[in-house]
């Protein structure tokens, strides 16, 4: 005679398969968390956080000198802009003998970045003609350095 199985013999199977189901989610997540993008924005984040204040400081610095900044970009045609930057001092004179660059970086992606310098085209005037690689949102950040001064601004452009 044979002997028939009991009632509800495969209950431990659905147990173990579960478990496996929920290891199998759990391994998958953790893969996609440690290989795609960190959510960090900037290199050496620490450092920059310790850096705070002396940052707070050269804004203070910064404004107290003065100066009146005009910066204007203008997006041209296959993703580049056009950017020219004014800087006059206090007194409204033209400040020159200074190296502007302007840094371009795609906040979404990596890898797009770029880094310019802009040209003395009149007393106090420089400008340049940046071709961005992808349309979209970028931001911008320029950096005059004078003999014993510096002058930094920023923006977010969209480039067509």
């Amino acid at each position: 005679m044979t002997a028939q199985r009991q009632s509800g013999w495969w209950y431990p199977y659905i147990f173990v398969a579960a478990f496996v189901v929920v290891l199998i989610v759990n391994f998958t997540m953790a893969y996609f968390a440690s290989t795609t993008f960190s959510g960090l924005a900037t290199e050496r984040p620490y450092e920059k956080g310790l850096a705070y204040n002396s940052a707070i400081e050269a804004a203070r610095r910064q404004e107290e000198m003065g100066w009146a900044v005009d910066l204007k970009v203008e997006p041209r045609e296959n993703h580049a802009a056009s950017v020219t930057v004014t800087y006059l001092d206090k007194a409204g004179k033209p400040v020159d003998d200074m190296k502007v660059e302007a840094e371009f970086v795609r906040p979404t992606a990596k890898g797009h970045d770029s880094k310019v310098t802009l040209a003395r085209v009149a007393p106090g005037t420089y400008a340049v003609i940046q071709q961005l690689p992808l349309a979209g949102v970028w931001d911008m950040g320029v950096v005059a350095r004078g003999a014993d001064t510096s002058y930094q601004l920023s923006r977010r452009i969209i480039a067509p």
